[in-house]
């Protein structure tokens, strides 16, 4: 309830914002991009994925070098051993070459939860806690399976990082999927939530804890990691503020000071007004910003605010 009613606060504020600035040039040229940044994102981590089980299978088909790839680019001891600490992250961008359901299942599962997470989290938050949940299912795997001569690779961790958080923000509502690609069944998101981290939970005690092989080759160790990694960010860092020093805002800066220039007479017109109102109107420019790049959870109560008083500000006009 709580996360619904979030949402819906969150569109009504961004609704608001986007009203009062829609007569002005600048905004509608940098705004529309941001909104749509969360497609282009899909688009490069799910080409990203496609190219390493292409490469995976060129490798091995090809140049019968599938070891030397596996040994460069999945996770295993051996390759922490030696150094190869990139690992930790390349692993889940690989999947079993022989094995087309493999991908598959992740990929479909990455499109969908993502296209729904990437406008609540923001493009920024979606892309680090997709690595974050790579690298803590790779890190607990590890811990779990040291001694072994195994390795790991797929971006189950990630998915299973993304299925907690959406199932955080949306506990009841139905999804219907086909169970073996054949029949239809609607569950509740967490209710599938439960159902996987209890599987993943046995697995991870009775096979991989006792040194046994799960029998259907399933990483539970590194799924439980992806597990917590999402469950941490929904309970602890989703409503708190957070942004890294990126140049970008100075180079957005940059794009308005050139479109300021080509409308000469709309700044003119902005100039006219009140120094109360321009202040008002530069700080909901920021805000959106921010709501674009890291999602309406990392606003601050003070910024919460402002756009109430922007809101205000609207209905008088």
């Amino acid at each position: 309830m709580k996360a619904s009613c979030l949402l819906v606060f969150a569109g009504i504020k961004t609704y608001f914002c986007r009203q009062m600035l829609s007569d002005r040039h600048y905004m509608r040229d940098s705004y529309e991009p941001s909104r749509n940044g969360g497609v282009s994102v899909m688009t490069w981590l799910l080409s990203a994925i496609i190219a390493g089980f292409v490469l995976q299978n060129v490798f091995l088909r090809w140049f019968n070098a599938g070891e030397f790839f596996n040994n460069s680019f999945a996770l295993s001891p051996y390759a922490i051993g030696t150094g190869k600490v990139w690992t930790l992250l390349t692993y889940g961008f690989l999947h079993d070459p022989r094995n087309l359901l493999h991908i598959l299942a992740n990929v479909l599962a990455i499109y969908f939860l993502g296209r729904e997470l990437i406008p609540l989290l923001g493009t920024r938050r979606f892309v680090s806690v997709y690595l974050a949940a790579v690298a803590t299912g790779g890190v607990l795997w590890l811990a779990t399976n040291w001694h072994t001569q195994g390795l790991v690779l797929g971006a189950s961790a990630a998915a299973c990082s993304l299925l907690i958080i959406y199932a955080g923000f949306f506990p009841h509502r139905p999804i219907t999927f086909l169970l073996f690609f054949i029949l239809p069944v609607t569950l509740k998101p967490k209710h599938i939530a439960i159902t996987l981290l209890l599987l993943d939970l046995a697995g991870f005690a009775f096979y991989e804890v006792l040194g046994a092989a799960s029998p259907f080759g399933v990483a539970h160790s590194a799924h439980l990691g992806g597990m917590l990694a999402g469950w941490v960010y929904f309970r602890y860092v989703h409503d708190r503020a957070w942004h890294f020093a990126w140049p970008r805002r100075r180079a957005h800066a940059g794009r308005r000071a050139v479109a300021t220039d080509l409308h000469a007479d709309e700044a003119d017109d902005q100039a006219d007004l009140p120094l109360a109102t321009r202040d008002l109107r530069a700080e909901v420019d920021r805000i959106l910003d921010k709501i674009n790049s890291e999602g309406f959870g990392a606003l601050t109560p003070e910024e919460k605010r402002l756009l109430d008083s922007a809101k205000d500000l609207l209905s008088r006009r």
